[in-house]
């Protein structure tokens, strides 16, 4: 097969010294080699620990923890303590642990606001000096990616993946079956809504569980047709604009219809985002709103027959919006950050993991998962599955717009994903925008 280039642009006291006691603090190190030697003594193993959230059967997630395994066989000398911990209750372990100062040494973190907060709080250190010593390495990231991990002119970490939250996957066979257009408007997608609904099939798979999905997969977008980017960065930084204004309010009026109409499965907000996955893929649904993550895991749980029936497109216009109808959320994913804590042989140790773990070979790696990458990759067309293939060039034809909780502060995004459960439970659009507002505005202090 033909090789082709792709460039493949996604606390308290006591809970704290738990997690320590599981090998989640910073591990330090009892003394270098060379202390080891002038006392006449084996030298100490240097003590490294990693916390990531690739802890899935996924083919990305077992990529990730292949390069972390690799490591590990190449450096005997290092004790690594890895620690493979679920994407729902990740981040507020990272909060717990980054309260009382005892963040791991190197950890995997989100772009924009997550990683900006424990740069904000003197928690990481740049890896700028990495980069430098590998230029093939820096130079083949496709230009801007490294931006939402850069501070003052330093990188803090280089994403792992690409982050495109709002693919809208679809079902062609039950679109056949049932005789219904692919939505391209929203008239159209409230009606394919009405049609399956008619026939008793679930019209949208979703998992919301965990809260965020709703945010990241489906309004980032949709706010964005109705808004435009420009109005939510000045939102963001309360300048000019608010979450209180009728074109946000519109936005999740959208959301809102999506729910009354049935659009989702019952207890929707109970199921996390594998159960909607295996829902979507089994055919129980006719479409799915979820990012790139989802072709890994569908590449990993799906058989043959099902995937063939799943083909991929972005979410439809609305009427008046002032966005791009031709574009999705996304931009770089996370990465693994550094530290301010190690130093000497254990930062040495340190950035080699991290170069193993996100370095040339591992970008290929994770691609060859079906998985979208911001590097520059050469990589076989026949080593990912068709529906990966077609997303990728989906991703690489539309305008890339904000992920909500890239920019929001933590608790605008908290209240944006409680926001979107309480909507689908008969909440008011109007209250649930003042919620957002009150807290991007109380973050900034303005």
């Amino acid at each position: 097969m033909k090789k082709k280039t792709l460039a493949i642009t996604a606390c308290t006291t006591a809970m704290t010294l738990l997690l320590a006691a599981c090998g989640g603090g910073n591990t330090g190190n009892s003394g270098t080699a060379e202390e080891g030697n002038k006392a006449g003594t084996a030298s100490p193993k240097i003590k490294l620990s990693i916390w990531h959230n690739f802890s899935g059967d996924d083919l990305r997630a077992k990529a990730v923890r292949a390069q972390i395994d690799k490591f590990k066989a190449e450096h005997p000398e290092i004790q690594l303590d890895a620690q493979a911990i679920p994407p729902d209750g990740y981040r507020q372990r990272l909060k717990t642990v980054a309260a009382a100062d005892e963040m791991p040494d190197v950890f995997f973190t989100q772009s924009g606001t997550s990683i900006k907060e424990f740069y904000d709080g003197g928690l990481i250190q740049p890896i700028t000096s990495l980069l430098d010593e590998h230029p093939e390495w820096k130079n083949n990231f496709i230009p801007g990616s490294l931006d939402t991990l850069s501070f003052n002119g330093e990188v803090y970490a280089t994403p792992l993946s690409g982050s495109a939250t709002s693919f809208l996957f679809y079902n062609k066979s039950l679109f056949e079956k049932y005789n219904v257009k692919v939505p391209t408007t929203w008239d159209e997608m409230m009606t394919a809504v009405k049609t399956f609904n008619d026939n008793k099939i679930t019209p949208i798979s979703l998992g919301n569980k965990a809260s965020w999905l709703a945010q990241s997969s489906i309004i980032s977008s949709l706010a964005d047709r109705v808004t435009g980017t420009d109005w939510f960065k000045k939102a963001v930084n309360q300048d000019g604009a608010k979450f209180t204004d009728p074109e946000f309010v519109q936005a999740l009026t959208y959301f809102k219809q999506l729910s009354d109409a049935k659009a989702f499965q019952p207890g929707f907000n109970s199921l996390d985002n594998t159960q909607m996955e295996q829902y979507f893929v089994e055919g129980k649904a006719a479409m799915m709103i979820d990012g790139a993550w989802a072709l890994t895991n569908m590449a990993a749980s799906g058989t043959e027959e099902q995937l063939n029936q799943v083909d991929v497109t972005i979410l439809p216009s609305v009427p008046g919006g002032k966005g791009d109808p031709k574009s999705m959320s996304g931009g770089s994913g996370g990465g693994l950050a550094l530290s301010k804590r190690a130093t000497g042989d254990q930062l040495k140790a340190a950035l080699e993991l991290i170069y193993t773990v996100s370095g040339p070979d591992a970008m290929k790696a994770i691609a060859g998962s079906n998985s979208i990458v911001t590097y520059n990759v050469d990589l076989d067309e026949s080593q990912v599955m068709p529906l990966f293939y077609k997303a990728y060039n989906l991703y690489k034809s539309v305008k890339l717009t904000p992920v909500y909780d890239a920019y929001l502060t933590s608790s605008a995004t908290e209240a944006v994903n409680n926001g979107l459960q309480e909507l689908s439970m008969g909440g008011k659009p109007e209250d649930i925008a003042k919620k957002i507002q009150d807290a991007q505005a109380r973050d900034l202090g303005k």
